[in-house]
């Protein structure tokens, strides 16, 4: 394969996914409760166009530094020793935003869901508990900045173990099946219709990431035969 065909590889599913997501939260969006609300003069829909924006264009731009890196060592060339430091910085800007943006959507669709306040927000310290055993785990087993993506950037990362210790001991990827959780907190405390369906849009795209990105890129660094064995 080229190197552009290896940086596109499976980015048609991505285009795919993006466009069926992004039908499911126009439908989503045309819903009374999705239109009630505004907060620092900007109204509810618009805070939830700007809160999938984000998510699209963190994830554009993981796929981007990632595949260039990983076929063609651009931000290397680009950046020299401070390509891991640029992205990081960057992907933190991104990742910020994206949380903070579906916490001011919540606040300014507050109280748009039918269902009981108490309810709504016990699920929220629910959903609170893992994800925050999943930063400890992080912390503990992981380390942030290898999962940010440094074996993309650093060799030496490659011949890690993968980890199964902490969080990772009950799901394949931790990262993405209890830290998207973060995002449901706001939006069920605040019962807020909006947030809860940009949670949603977000819980889902970064699987689309995962399958159309990560996923390929890891039989590419680990070896198939590695990650089967995980299993």
């Amino acid at each position: 394969m080229s190197k552009l065909n290896l940086i596109l590889e499976r980015q048609w599913l991505h285009a795919s996914l993006i466009a069926v997501l992004l039908i499911g939260a126009s439908l989503a969006a045309k819903l009374d409760g999705m239109k009630a609300g505004m907060f620092w003069g900007i109204s509810t829909p618009q805070w939830f166009w700007l809160a999938i924006a984000l998510a699209i264009a963190h994830q554009v731009f993981v796929w981007f530094c990632w595949r260039t890196q990983l076929h063609g060592r651009l931000l290397d060339r680009v950046f020299g020793n401070l390509s891991f430091p640029v992205y990081a910085s960057c992907f933190f800007i991104f990742g910020a935003l994206r949380v903070s943006f579906v916490f001011l959507l919540a606040i300014s669709n507050r109280n748009t869901l039918p269902v009981d306040i108490t309810i709504l927000r016990i699920l929220a310290v629910i959903a609170l508990i893992p994800a925050t055993y999943l930063l400890y785990s992080v912390k503990r087993y992981f380390s942030f900045k290898r999962a940010l993506g440094a074996d993309h950037f650093d060799e030496r990362y490659r011949s890690l173990p993968l980890v199964r210790e902490g969080i990772f001991r009950f799901a394949r990827n931790g990262m993405y099946t209890f830290g998207f959780l973060f995002l449901w907190v706001p939006a069920l405390w605040c019962a807020s219709m909006a947030a809860v369906c940009a949670a949603l849009f977000n819980h889902i795209y970064i699987w689309v990431h995962y399958y159309s990105t990560e996923l390929p890129d890891m039989k590419r660094i680990y070896g198939e035969d590695r990650l089967s064995a995980r299993d």
